[in-house]
C-alpha cells in the first residue's frame, strides 16, 4: 500500500469590514501565495516521476490541484482588491491635484462679462 503524502495550504485572508489591510500586507500575502503555487507545482511535477501505482499517482495530482486551483482564486482575489486600493488612491490623489481645471485660491481669476 501506498501512503500518498500532501501539504495543505492554509491562507489566512481578512475581511474587508472595519479593519482595512494596508498595500505592503497584500504584497505579502501575493508573495506568499505565489510561493505556495510554485511549490505545489513542483509537487505535481514531482508525483508523475515518483513511484506508486498509477491510481495513487491519479489522486495526489487531484489532491494538488484542486489545492492549486484554491491559491489561484485567493490570489485573484488579493490582486483584484489590491488593483481597486490603487484606483482609491489614484483618486485621492488627482482630487488634490491644482490646475487649470480646478486653481487654488491663489490662482483663482475672477472673470466678468
Amino acid at each position: 500500500m501506498t501512503t500518498i503524502q500532501t501539504s495543505t495550504a492554509s491562507v489566512q485572508t481578512q475581511s474587508s469590514g472595519s479593519s482595512r489591510s494596508t498595500g505592503s500586507d497584500i504584497s505579502s500575502q501575493i508573495t506568499r501565495l505565489t510561493s505556495q503555487i510554485t511549490k505545489l507545482t513542483q509537487q505535481l511535477k514531482d508525483v508523475a516521476n515518483g513511484s506508486g501505482t498509477t491510481e495513487d499517482k491519479k489522486k495526489q495530482q487531484e489532491l494538488l490541484q484542486a489545492q492549486i486551483k484554491m491559491l489561484q482564486a485567493q490570489l485573484a482575489q488579493l490582486q483584484r482588491r489590491q488593483a481597486e486600493e490603487a484606483q482609491q488612491k489614484q483618486e485621492q490623489q488627482q482630487g488634490k491635484v491644482e490646475g487649470v481645471n480646478s486653481p487654488s485660491d491663489e490662482h483663482k481669476i475672477d472673470i466678468y462679462v
